[in-house]
């Protein structure tokens, strides 16, 4: 058997959590951004070639289950899709699954409309939720998860159920990191980064679901399959977009640019689904939360 390689300096120094965390947010993290999206859409071999092996100098990119053996530009790789048949979804009635691949944060109980961000830091769901005070009624008591993307993980996010979308929010924002280190640094860090909040009522009854994909550093790019518009650093549209989608469990909504975060959360009568934990690593498809009463 071989010996695996040992990680290379650049991903020890990226590692090392004090490090990390000021290379990444005591830096111009809008421009930064809007400058990596730019070179990330090149269509050339060689500025592909280096980007990508840049990137994999910092993080694990696994392409085993990817749909593609070759990216014409690292925008490409980062927003690949899987063949078909990678992620099942749980198809259980009372089975909200997960949306997409991640590690499990913070997670548990909406109490007093406070959601946990990381130890000993806490934020207002209305804050989050972009000032909608009725919707954070609505989930008061219920559940939330945190799943976190790193950048070398599938960016694609599905629906968790079947379910109709009414509405997303835009809410422009800045593009903190939303690494460990920078969540328990920087307060309400969810609330300040670019996101979008995304209304799921369930087909088979009506009871809510929202998702809050968060955008990052590198990253500040949200696409959902549903709506004709990109959600970006730049984007001056309404923040209030109706629509009428409907979506199957599996079903793709929607992509990052390259890493970052979902929230997801449900009303009373959703828990955790059995083995779902803090610091996990997950597939999109598995049981996230599952009903409680009927």
């Amino acid at each position: 058997m071989t010996a695996p390689h040992p990680p290379s300096l650049l991903r020890r120094l990226a590692s090392h959590e004090s490090l990390s965390f000021w290379l990444t947010n005591a830096i111009p993290r809008r421009t930064l951004t809007l400058l990596v999206g730019w070179v990330s859409r090149i269509e050339h071999p060689v500025v592909c070639g280096a980007a990508l092996a840049v990137w994999r100098r910092f993080t694990d990119i696994d392409l085993a289950d990817a749909a593609e053996a070759s990216y014409r530009s690292m925008h490409g790789c980062f927003t690949r899709r899987l063949r078909p048949g990678s992620r099942p979804f749980d198809a259980r009635p009372g089975i909200v699954a997960s949306p997409s691949d991640g590690i499990v944060g913070a997670c548990g109980r909406i109490e007093q409309s406070m959601v946990l961000q990381a130890k000993d830091s806490s934020y207002h769901l209305t804050d989050l939720l972009g000032g909608d005070d009725d919707l954070a009624r609505r989930l008061e008591g219920g559940t939330y998860v945190t799943l976190r993307l790193t950048s070398g993980m599938y960016h694609r996010f599905h629906a968790p159920h079947d379910c109709r979308v009414d509405r997303v929010t835009y809410i422009s924002g800045d593009a903190f990191n939303v690494n460990p280190a920078t969540l328990r640094r920087i307060p309400r860090l969810f609330c300040r980064n670019e996101r979008a909040v995304i209304r799921c009522g369930l087909r088979s009854d009506g009871e809510l679901i929202v998702l809050v994909p968060v955008a990052a550093i590198l990253v500040a790019s949200i696409r959902l399959s549903f709506l004709d518009v990109r959600l970006h650093l730049r984007y001056r549209g309404p923040n209030r977009i109706d629509c009428d989608a409907l979506l199957q469990r599996g079903d793709e909504m929607g992509w990052f640019e390259q890493g970052s975060t979902i929230v997801v959360l449900a009303p009373q009568g959703f828990d955790l689904a059995a083995g779902i934990t803090g610091g996990d690593s997950i597939k999109a498809g598995v049981a996230l939360l599952e009903r409680t009463i009927d």
